[in-house]
């Protein structure tokens, strides 16, 4: 029962929805929409259970914005866009179009140009400077036309600009189309006029007046570079005259002296700062200690800092261990000295040797220890004893040497060899101090020479990028190597069996060199990773020849394995380049570095 009834009002309310519907379809358009609304509440009511529907009016929640920014944000984007390029700005913030990126260049059009270049993309300090397509000819004939005449052709175009007055006088003529009755009027004119200046040239013998030995000719020929000169040559000098070749003459023989056959001369002094000279036993303080001996063969890479040697002002370009002990090692300042410092015992500075004006670039033993060389910038390579710090000999061609060595057998160590500035190798008799041979066929500045071969060759480099082998005594290169891919080699370093050469190379890597008969490239063998680039950093070997060491342009000292050529550790040593390393020759565990900073150190 109930079911059915629900069924009754339902379909009752749907059929009285349908009728209102079709009523407001045919009634007035204008009328209300509540009456409907009445109308349908009234049918809706009829039900008991039934509630009215309601219709709400709409309403946002979101809040009010202000879009007149982002309208003036997009206009003036769009207008960005449709602009030429103003080529003033230094970046783009957008991305142009292809039509921006040809359009005539953005701005004022220039006074003289036609295609619309901007005033301020000036070509000259002055302004703006057009090139112009004119022959040397016409431009010649125009300037010599308007500065003779005051008128000149335009080049721009078919009129003239200048004094119009004398353009219709001459009938626009210029300086190179003169009409022949004005070239003879001016012809004559000029003959007049040197008529009226030589004043005898009509009353004198055609034979004297043609004589070019004569005063009339010379009038005549008045603006000949000798007319007017014919005078007796000046035999005495005046008091000015005199001071300035007296002046000019003392500058040419002290810049004779500076280039010559000398280097600069300074007076030689050594200071010794140690203790006693001897000790209670008459033994020389550079005497090595009796126990100084290999523990053994085998050696280890270092750790850390153990002393640090600071007597330079400036840095130091190379240190050398006393030969076979190491337990004094010698420095060489750029502030013109060299300093030997005990290693062993007190760890102090023993004596300086002061006998150069400028930095000391190389330093040498001998054999024994006893004596040493160094090599300056001041052209000058001194022979100095270890011991007393006196200068046995001084040598000097004029040119700077860039590295000095002694022939290393024990029955040649009076045969200097220098590699100069001049590109010559220069081999000196020490005892006669004669010069007895010159190897003469780099191309640059010689840098190293590395003895090979049981000291029967040696291998140069240069700063031509170059490698040559020479047999001692005889200067013709038996070996030339040369390759495009080459640098300049400004180290080299021999391996303790004797096969092989380290030859560090500016392009940041050490490159390994055969020392038997060919002399190749070991392509298998290359360490790198330090960076050497433009400072002549040393590489060397420890003893055993298991480590290659070299110092790099960042004061690092890097150790590589001989067998793998991996990196093994690296040591932050000095501040600035460290230019130099040795490893100590008993001790397996002991490096000396030395660098720009001025300072020495001792790792273990």
């Amino acid at each position: 029962m109930f079911w059915m009834f629900v069924w009754d009002f339902s379909l009752k309310l749907g059929m009285d929805l349908l009728q209102n519907y079709a009523d407001e379809k045919e009634g007035d358009l204008d009328e209300p929409a509540n009456q409907n609304y009445g109308s349908l509440n009234s049918s809706a009511l009829e039900s008991p259970d039934s509630s009215p529907p309601r219709l709400l009016p709409s309403k946002s929640a979101a809040p009010n914005v202000d879009d007149t920014t982002l309208a003036l944000t997009v206009a003036q984007a769009r207008q960005t866009q449709s602009r030429p390029i103003d080529p003033s700005q230094h970046f783009i913030a957008y991305n142009p179009t292809y039509e921006q990126l040809w359009a005539p260049i953005y701005g004022p059009a220039h006074p003289y140009a036609k295609d619309g270049i901007a005033q301020g993309m000036r070509n000259h300090k002055l302004g703006f400077v057009e090139d112009a397509s004119i022959d040397s000819f016409v431009f010649d004939e125009q300037y010599n036309t308007f500065y003779k005449y005051g008128y000149a052709a335009d080049p721009a175009g078919n009129n003239y600009v200048g004094d119009f007055e004398a353009l219709e006088k001459n009938n626009g003529v210029s300086v190179y189309n003169i009409r022949q009755n004005e070239q003879k009027k001016r012809k004559l004119e000029k003959k007049q006029e040197a008529e009226e200046v030589d004043g005898t040239a009509v009353d004198v013998d055609p034979a004297e007046f043609n004589n070019p030995a004569t005063d009339t000719w010379l009038m005549k020929n008045r603006k000949s570079p000798w007319a007017g000169k014919k005078e007796g040559v000046q035999t005495e000098l005046s008091e000015e005259q005199k001071k300035y070749a007296e002046e000019y003459a003392k500058k040419k023989e002290e810049k004779g002296n500076a280039g010559g056959e000398k280097g600069e001369h300074v007076e030689d002094k050594s200071t010794f700062h140690g203790k006693e000279e001897t000790d209670y036993q008459g033994r020389s303080w550079i005497a090595p200690p009796k126990d100084a001996k290999a523990a053994n063969d085998h050696c280890y890479i270092p750790k850390r800092l153990v002393h640090t040697w600071s007597g330079h002002t400036k840095g130091v370009s190379a240190i050398r261990f006393f030969p076979k002990y190491g337990h004094l090692i010698l420095s060489a300042g750029m502030d013109t000295k060299v300093k030997i410092w005990d290693v062993v015992n007190s760890g102090k500075c023993m004596r300086t040797y002061m006998g150069h004006s400028k930095a000391v670039r190389d330093i040498s033993f001998c054999n024994d220890g006893t004596k040493f060389l160094t090599a300056s910038y001041d052209k000058n390579i001194k022979y100095w004893d270890t011991e007393t710090g006196q200068v046995i000999r001084t040598f000097s061609t004029g040119k700077i040497p860039y590295v000095v060595k002694l022939n290393p057998d024990d029955d040649k160590q009076n045969i200097l060899l220098a590699g100069m500035s001049d590109k010559k190798i220069v081999q000196w008799d020490m005892n006669t101090k004669e010069i007895t041979q010159e190897y003469d066929q780099h191309l640059g500045a010689v840098n190293t020479i590395t003895f090979v071969d049981s000291n029967r060759r040696f291998v140069t480099s240069s700063d031509d990028k170059s490698l040559r082998v020479w047999e001692f005594g005889i200067p013709v290169v038996i070996k030339y190597i040369s390759e495009p891919h080459m640098h300049s080699m400004p180290s080299i370093s021999l391996h303790p069996n004797t096969n092989w050469l380290a030859a560090q190379s500016l392009d940041n890597q050490i490159l390994i060199y055969s020392t038997r008969e060919r002399f190749q490239l070991n392509k298998k063998k290359r360490f790198a990773g330090h960076i050497v680039a433009g400072y002549a950093c040393q590489v060397n070997f420890s003893p055993d020849g298991r480590f290659v060491m070299s110092g790099d342009g960042e004061g690092k000292c890097w150790f590589w394995d001989w067998k793998s050529c991996k990196v093994f550790r690296t040591l932050k040593c000095h501040e600035g380049v460290c230019i130099g390393c040795e490893w100590h020759p008993l001790e397996q565990s002991k490096v000396a570095t030395c660098g720009w900073d001025g300072l020495i150190k001792y790792w273990d």
